[in-house]
């Protein structure tokens, strides 16, 4: 009798992992929320972590172009991807980071701001590029860089992906120093601590159980 119901407790028990069409939705939504909130901040002028945030701050400091830079620094990143996390994630990463490219360049046809205060765009910023890059992170997927070596340190080590991206966040914003102006770098350390925080406190291991 024990067998049996336990069976057929096995046999009911809900399949946790994203359907096709789950993954597109999240990727296409958590996207276009991230892309949103980097207009907020290209519109007020302030600078955003991660690998992004270094590729800037390289090329301000070498005149070296952005786009070979930011290339380049991605690429160890997508090889632990590749052989730590799977095809799936480092595909859906590579889809992500392409229609953020693509987002962007059509967010300004679809919305402009005459006027934007500077702290509501770093907060607001912030919030919506942690809210989309959650999204991201629940369909395993990323957008390259400090994302995949985070979410590696927390499924392996216990890493919180937040803290970690934080962490490496506040060291890039801290050299930005050097290149913008000092009140633009604290409202850009401002929503790095905003969008960080969101992913901490929602993305903890063992909290979201459909993770594949």
């Amino acid at each position: 009798m024990t067998s049996t119901t336990t069976n057929a407790a096995e046999t009911t028990k809900p399949d946790l992992g994203h359907r096709l069409y789950e993954d597109v939705l999240a990727l296409l939504l958590g996207t276009m929320v991230v892309s949103l909130g980097v207009m907020l901040y290209s519109e007020s002028v302030l600078v955003t972590g991660s690998t992004a945030g270094a590729a800037l701050l390289i090329e301000h400091a070498t005149g070296l172009g952005f786009g070979m830079i930011f290339f380049a620094i991605n690429l160890p990143f997508y090889w632990l991807a590749f052989k730590r996390m799977g095809m799936a994630f480092t595909l859906k990463t590579f889809i992500a980071v392409g229609l953020v490219s693509v987002f962007s360049k059509l967010m300004p046809m679809w919305i402009d701001f005459s006027m934007l205060n500077p702290i509501f765009a770093a907060i607001a910023g912030g919030a919506l590029m942690g809210i989309g890059l959650l999204m991201l992170f629940r369909h395993r997927a990323g957008l390259g860089g400090i994302n995949i070596l985070a979410l590696f340190l927390q499924e392996h080590l216990g890493i919180r992906a937040g803290y970690f991206q934080l962490a490496v966040d506040l060291v890039i914003l801290a050299c930005a120093f050097l290149t913008l102006p000092f009140d633009k770098v604290l409202l850009s350390i401002l929503g790095a601590v905003v969008l960080n925080l969101i992913i901490a406190l929602n993305h903890r291991p063992g909290r979201y159980l459909a993770a594949r």
